[in-house]
């Protein structure tokens, strides 16, 4: 017997996403569980309707709209899915962006995974939030707050992330040094950002993060920044040679990600000995929802550089939290956080002097977040809650 239909509305599992995984994740375990669960792909299932096969059988996705946020079509395909179940309770669940919603979904059961990366909440997402038929789901404690600050309950549900992100040493039968030309005695910084920008504002903080480690490294010929990024912004990002240019980094203190692998998706495999290979990840923002990034690194028993703002704050079991100061974004009409570059250099400065290797503590703590406990300890009493 089903325990009733679910929409879910986010990034396709086909895509290499942090959307695309956190998909992946719940709704296999929302097939298992005998729910009839249907994704509503607005990126990465382009050109029409399809499966994605899970571990517990075919899952319909529908197709991206015209829209470029789906918009279009969502509303429409969940009556579409739920119709084929009628007379059970029936709810579409978000993972997106809610300030891009449209009038569409008034008469519609929703349930919003919302990421809250500004402080206070932007006027638009409390506005989509605040509608009767609205159950907000923050993925952070922070957004949580923000959100309750303004009198709109709200459950909470962290991201997690599957057992895969362990200490992992090898890709393609070689120590990930030697495969990516690394040398045992050198310090590695890494990062691991989305290279998409918003004219002259980069949430990730490319520029600050790219400033303090050339700053850092003047007088250490040993340390070496690794990019996991698209380098020259093919999705509207920025040229990064230009940018380490102008901070003065030598081609011998970057290394890049290989394109095309990068393009065409490392497995998770791979992708946690690259975390395991960094002595810290540096993953200062604007503002996280959530940063799945500074998760998966602690996973891998690797320490973490990241701001004191939004997410991230809650997010350090074994680590440093760097200053910064209110940025005002206009187009959410509400506040930013810019990262300071010195407390960025002085958060890698004692990176360097600590004890290298994989830690117990990052590995812990980030058991807190492994996608068995979130799903049995958040996301059944929250699926009872917005299914009643």
């Amino acid at each position: 017997m089903s325990k009733g239909t679910i929409s879910w509305f986010s990034n396709s599992p086909h895509a290499a996403t942090g959307y695309g995984q956190q998909t992946s994740q719940v709704v296999w375990r929302l097939k298992r569980d005998g729910f009839d669960v249907a994704i509503l792909s607005n990126y990465g299932r382009e050109g029409g309707n399809g499966v994605w096969v899970s571990p517990f059988g075919d899952v319909p996705e529908y197709g991206r709209g015209f829209d470029a946020y789906s918009q279009d079509v969502t509303a429409i395909n969940h009556v579409h899915w739920k119709s084929k179940f009628p007379n059970q309770r029936d709810v579409l669940i978000t993972l997106y962006d809610v300030w891009i919603m449209a009038d569409k979904y008034k008469e519609l059961n929703v349930a919003s995974w919302v990421p809250v990366d500004h402080a206070p909440v932007p006027p638009k997402v409390l506005e989509w939030l605040k509608q009767p038929n609205v159950t907000p789901i923050a993925m952070s404690l922070f957004g949580k707050a923000e959100i309750e600050r303004h009198g709109v309950e709200s459950l909470y549900v962290p991201h997690a992330l599957e057992p895969v992100f362990k200490p992992t040493y090898e890709i393609e039968g070689k120590k990930t040094r030697d495969y990516m030309g690394l040398k045992e005695s050198e310090f590695v910084v890494g990062m691991n950002a989305a290279n998409k920008a918003s004219g002259s504002m980069h949430r990730k903080a490319f520029a600050e993060n790219l400033l303090a480690f050339a700053l850092f490294a003047k007088d250490k010929p040993d340390a070496v920044l690794y990019l996991h990024t698209d380098i020259f912004g093919a999705a509207g990002g920025w040229n990064i040679p230009t940018l380490l240019q102008a901070c003065g980094l030598k081609q011998n203190q970057v290394l890049f990600v290989d394109q095309l692998g990068y393009r065409y998706g490392y497995t998770q495999e791979e992708l946690a000995a690259l975390y395991t290979t960094m002595d810290v990840y540096l993953g200062c923002s604007y503002g996280e929802g959530f940063g799945i990034g500074t998760i998966e690194a602690q996973a891998c028993g690797t320490r973490v550089i990241v701001s004191d703002f939004a997410a991230s704050s809650e997010l350090v079991g074994d680590g440093w939290k760097v200053a910064g100061q209110p940025f005002w974004d206009a187009a959410q009409a509400s506040w930013f956080n810019v990262p300071n570059v010195a407390s960025i250099v002085a958060a890698l400065e004692e990176a360097y002097k600590a004890e290298r290797g994989v830690s117990q503590k990052a590995l812990d703590f980030a058991q807190g977040y492994a996608a068995d406990y979130v799903y049995d300890e958040f996301w059944k009493p929250v699926l009872e809650r917005i299914l009643k």
